[in-house]
């Protein structure tokens, strides 16, 4: 009997995307370089199928290690400020690496956030995860708890869900709500799908409103919880599932739909 025959086979391109390297766009554009080679041979056929126990994947000279199902692993962890979203920092700033417990796998950060901005990012040894849930065409919500200075008015929030106009580009339409309001500070609840650098605070100067806070509290299903600041738990199975379950798949036309169908 082939045992070999019952294990299931992968498409490289998302073998190499599970593996933290790039993206499966990336991935294939490594392909198509004739910067990987399989099983000591370059190859330039972007759905060839590998057996992740049996093959070995090269990209650039070296030896490519994708986690199965089974030693996937994801981490919440409550990233505190002034702490660098990296795993090291040439400029010596406390990173995500002084916080996470021995025990963990060689993890890296599922998108980013800004080095004054507290809460919740997640980490793990899972490329093609990570690239599901920070990329905005999965439709990932990321929510956040935003302090500013000033009184906040409703046209500013239907502004917002129009989309701000940010980097010389329309971003995606932002969710806010106001949650309470005291003397000349505004606490809103602010829902994004995507991120770049400074996005809430840049969003908010052309309001003519200064951020005073940011603390990001939920990525999709995984929500901070009681995790404090330095803080970091494993997900179960279970967790990892449903977070994937709320992502949607982008169709040709680059609009999603869900990941279901």
């Amino acid at each position: 009997m082939n045992t070999g025959a019952l294990r299931p086979r992968w498409r490289l391109n998302k073998a190499i995307a599970r593996a933290g390297l790039s993206s499966r766009r990336e991935a294939d554009r490594l392909i198509a370089d004739g910067r990987v080679r399989l099983n000591g041979h370059g190859v330039r056929e972007f759905g060839i199928s590998v057996d992740l126990d049996a093959d070995v994947i090269e990209v650039g000279g070296q030896r490519v290690q994708v986690p199965g199902a089974a030693g996937r692993e994801v981490w919440a962890l409550y990233k505190p400020k002034r702490c660098i979203a990296t795993l090291h920092d040439p400029q010596g700033r406390s990173s995500l690496a002084d916080f996470l417990p021995r025990n963990a796998g060689r993890l890296f950060p599922v998108g980013r956030l800004d080095y004054d901005t507290e809460g919740l990012i997640l980490l793990t040894n899972d490329g093609d995860l990570a690239h599901c849930v920070a990329h905005p065409s999965f439709g990932i919500d990321k929510v956040y708890l935003v302090k500013v200075r000033g009184r906040m008015r409703q046209e500013i929030l239907h502004r917002l869900a129009e989309g701000p106009w940010l980097e010389g580009r329309h971003r995606q339409r932002v969710s806010a709500r106001i949650l309470h309001a005291f003397d000349d500070k505004t606490w809103l609840e602010v829902t994004l799908r995507e991120g770049i650098q400074h996005h809430i605070k840049k969003m908010f100067a052309k309001l003519g409103l200064r951020v005073l806070k940011i603390k990001r509290y939920q990525v999709g299903s995984v929500a901070l919880g009681e995790l404090q600041p330095g803080e970091s738990r494993k997900l179960g199975q279970g967790e990892i599932d449903a977070l994937l379950n709320r992502t949607r798949r982008p169709n040709r036309r680059g609009r999603p739909h869900p990941a279901g169908s």
